[in-house]
């Protein structure tokens, strides 16, 4: 018998709006329904809805059955009891779902009482018992911590050990590893399955992360519009999609595991829940498109096996054998006339050599002392020659921001050098900075924090123009708009007019307005739904091999840097644990950290994600205030446990410096012990290296 049920769920907002129209699913005991599609499809709202949670001016009908008992019409007093107790949500943001103002123990041990018999002295310890459950090191002394003294990975963990407090039948896990790293993630989903051993229950995972469905789900449900278009086994999903719009999101995944060639981007925007157009929502962007698509919504058709396809030519799909490939045009992009040139011929145009960045760690409120130092950037040495990406990729914290924000202020490092288009930033008066700006431009993680609201899209584009005293601006921003993908008529729009992805386009416009020579692009498309995310990504590729292009590309997404890296540097508290090119960095990576980096990111492969062997990383980054000696990473480095006294002692007290690999002229690692070993698609049946 199915613990959860949901038929016909209806959520209808003020002025007739449906964000969820028609959803129906079960899960039954044990299992794992992931649920996914593209921001607004009403993934969260269903949820929301299910866990009687929506404010109250929705509108809610249809069915939702836990054990067989209806709870759209239950009343609130009976809810409560029901929330926390048979049926749990774990929230994306488990900063905000936490009660500041008390600590981490009291908040689960309320958790517990609410439902269980218990006094307090044995809510409190069984608060404890689910914190050394979920992996918080030292559980008693963390208890009586507050929710800010607790990183991002270990406020998640500390949400899903109130989650699975009172044992709950079911866990609905509202997209909870969006916002952490990839080693924080994969440990966040190791605790989740182990909670779910411990448990029992059903788990409706949602999320945007089609790798994250493709190691944890049994079924996939696909959402868009505010209904399911396709749903089925995960092996069915991922492996024969039926449906135009699953076919272009699996497409549209960068993968780690290195398939070449463009991204295949899905065209248009989802459309407003207010303005559905008419027939199939998806029609508008679906390259399959027939005029019988505008007549009416496909209904949600069996296919048998538990197959439900939203689509009149599914039977034709799955006759053909088509794939994402056949289905939506890959687009070409053209090579670069610079990367034919070896790079050591190539002009260099941006180099760091020992480059350092220190914060004085104060304390007071009214005499202040300094009390230590925030050891941000402790010497890195890298460069990025001309028409070449460089990545700059670790874990929050580990002084990828900081590196940026020294080389956008043209000023002098606090040690070491930072030379822009051979000129040392140390040398530089006010004038030639504003000069050399003109040549180096920034990309900025979320477009519309980087958009003036209030001024016309065409006017942000002309502002560094006119600030630089061009008097061609009007021309210039006609020309920028058609060379990202935009109508010369979009000039006179504002941003909130725009879609996530085209906003990010209009700052790429803005960016190369003064016809850069480097661009630093900080998370470009960290901020972006994955369909729309290939497109700017093929427009970024584009124009690096149009315009000969350098890119310094910050990202915490690895497979997005494997697709448009040449080259890529790892960061780890504030130093360079590895660097390379892509190919041997990503098929051979030599440094501990590097391995465990790669082999925590999710595949969007079922099979390979099953069978993969992952490198959990212990514990979380050490303050850049109070660094380890000798190698910063051995802390929670896996192989240190495996050396012999003697070779941990190296270790403790002396830091390795980034050494070039045997054979390798473009491979280097910060390890004493460095070994090359392919962990991307490494099995948990292959020997270990």
């Amino acid at each position: 018998m199915s613990i959860l049920e949901v038929k016909d769920l209806t959520v209808t907002f003020p002025g007739g709006i449906e964000a969820v129209r028609g959803v129906s699913y079960e899960v039954e005991r044990g299992e794992v329904l992931g649920i996914v599609g593209e921001s607004g499809s009403g993934k969260s709202v269903t949820s929301l809805a299910v866990m009687g949670l929506l404010p109250r001016n929705a509108t809610v009908s249809g069915s939702v059955r836990l054990h067989g008992q209806e709870l759209l019409s239950m009343k609130e007093d009976e809810l409560v009891k029901v929330r926390g107790r048979a049926i749990s949500m774990i929230f994306q943001d488990p900063l905000s779902a936490f009660t500041p103002v008390f600590t981490i123990g009291d908040q689960i041990a309320e958790a517990v009482r609410i439902h269980q018999k218990v006094s307090k002295d044995q809510a409190a310890r069984r608060a404890v018992e689910l914190l050394d459950l979920v992996g918080i090191p030292n559980p008693a002394l963390r208890a009586k911590a507050f929710p800010h003294e607790f990183s991002g990975g270990m406020r998640q963990r500390a949400m899903i050990a109130m989650a699975v407090a009172n044992d709950p039948d079911l866990l609905i896990c509202d997209e909870p590893t969006t916002a952490l790293d990839v080693t924080i993630q994969a440990q966040v989903l190791e605790v989740l399955k182990t909670a779910q051993r411990e448990t029992g229950a059903g788990i409706v995972m949602i999320t945007h992360d089609l790798g994250v469905i493709a190691g944890m789900a049994d079924r996939v449900l696909v959402m868009y519009a505010g209904r399911p278009v396709e749903q089925g086994l995960v092996d069915d999903i991922y492996y024969r999609p039926r449906m135009p719009y699953t076919m272009g999101l699996l497409a549209s995944i960068p993968r780690v595991d290195g398939e070449e060639g463009p991204l295949v981007p899905i065209d248009g925007n989802p459309p407003s829940p207010a303005a559905l157009p008419p027939g199939c929502p998806f029609a508008p962007r679906c390259p399959m498109k027939v005029d019988m698509c505008d007549d009416e919504e496909p209904p949600l058709t069996s296919f048998g096996g538990g197959r439900h396809v939203a689509c009149i030519r599914a039977h034709e799909i799955e006759h053909k054998g088509m794939t994402g490939a056949d289905v939506f045009p890959v687009p070409v992009i053209p090579p670069s006339d610079v990367v034919r040139v070896p790079r050591a011929e190539r002009a260099t145009v941006l180099e760091l050599d020992g480059m350092q960045k220190h914060y004085p760690l104060m304390k007071g409120a009214v005499f202040k002392r300094r009390v230590g130092t925030v050891f941000a950037v402790d010497g890195i040495s890298f460069d990025v020659a001309e028409g070449e990406t460089l990545a700059l990729v670790g874990e929050s914290g580990c002084g990828k921001t900081t590196t940026l924000q020294q080389i956008m202020r043209l000023e002098a490092p606090q040690a070491g050098r930072v030379v822009v288009l051979g000129k040392d930033s140390a040398g530089l008066d006010k004038s030639a900075r504003k000069s050399l700006r003109a040549d180096l431009q920034i990309v900025f993680q979320d477009p519309m924090a980087a958009l003036d609201p209030r001024m016309p899209v065409g006017d942000i584009i002309a502002e560094p123009l006119r600030a630089h005293g061009r008097t061609d601006a009007r021309a210039k921003v006609t020309e920028l708009l058609r060379l990202v993908g935009l109508a010369p008529e979009h000039a006179e729009r504002y941003p909130q007019q725009f879609s996530g992805g085209q906003r990010q386009r209009i700052g790429i416009a803005r960016a190369l307005a003064l016809e850069p020579k480097l661009l630093v692009l900080d998370e470009p498309v960290s901020a972006l739904d994955v369909s729309i995310q290939a497109g700017v990504i093929n427009l970024l590729e584009e124009l690096k091999n149009r315009l000969g292009l350098s890119y310094l590309f910050v990202a915490h997404d690895l497979a997005v840097v494997r697709h448009l890296a040449d080259r890529v540097a790892v960061m780890y508290l504030g130093r360079i644990a590895e660097i390379g090119t892509v190919e041997n960095v990503y098929d051979s990576p030599a440094h501990p950290y590097t391995q465990a980096l790669l082999s925590a990111i999710p595949l969007p492969d079922p099979e390979m994600e099953r069978t993969r062997k992952r490198i959990l990383l212990e514990g979380d980054l050490p303050s850049p205030a109070d660094p380890p000696s000798g190698c910063r990473f051995r802390t929670r480095c896996p192989k240190f446990a495996r050396l012999s006294e003697a070779e941990r002692q190296r270790c403790v007290n002396e830091e390795p410096s980034v050494a070039r690999l045997a054979n390798v002229a473009d491979h280097g690692a910060a390890c004493h012990y460095a070994e090359e070993i392919e962990v991307i698609t490494a099995s948990d049946n292959q020997e270990e290296q």
